[in-house]
């Protein structure tokens, strides 16, 4: 029986320690990582929305893209969600796409449940399967990516923040205005 015990609290510890480590709550300045992605045309994918309908990043070029990638568990996901919202209402008319990626086997349940207690209007797409999540190399959340009007990853940004604050709220306005 104690060795059942000791191993009950190996494993809670290793799972508090992995729950931790996959989610960055950083909210200072945007961590920006010099990933083998930035300066490179961004990986294409096709994932499903919420709707059910096919969305490809291939579409949306000639658009400034923000990939999000995020869980409903993860705080600091939930905690940004709020500026998103609002840089994407702000900015969507001028050619600003914001794509929320939410990474959970059981996505469409939990982003359902989610949605009815926070509705947001910016696109969620499901990556159950890792697909986009695995082309990005993305292990911690919320990830952000900024792409450009062709297509490139100009920006990889770790953590959750305030969007429009800082560096980033510059570059998008810049990208998206010119």
């Amino acid at each position: 029986m104690k060795q059942f015990k000791i191993i009950i609290y190996g494993i809670v510890f290793l799972l508090t320690v992995l729950f931790l480590t996959g989610c960055d709550s950083s909210t200072s300045e945007p961590q920006v990582s010099q990933s083998g992605l930035v300066g490179n045309v961004a990986p294409d994918f096709t994932l499903t929305n919420m709707q059910g309908e096919k969305v490809s990043l291939s579409q949306l070029r000639g658009k400034v893209v923000i990939l999000n990638f995020w869980a409903t568990w993860c705080p600091p996901c939930r905690e940004e969600m709020p500026s998103m919202e609002q840089l994407y209402r702000d900015f969507k008319e001028k050619g600003l796409i914001l794509l929320a990626i939410n990474v959970e086997e059981n996505g469409e349940q939990a982003v359902t449940k989610f949605l009815q207690r926070t509705p947001y209007s910016f696109p969620i797409l499901l990556d159950k399967d890792g697909i986009a999540q695995n082309a990005y190399g993305v292990f911690r959340f919320p990830e952000s990516f900024i792409i450009d009007r062709n297509g490139v990853v100009v920006e990889k940004i770790i953590g959750g923040r305030d969007w429009f604050s800082g560096q980033t709220f510059k570059l998008i306005d810049f990208l998206v205005n010119g």
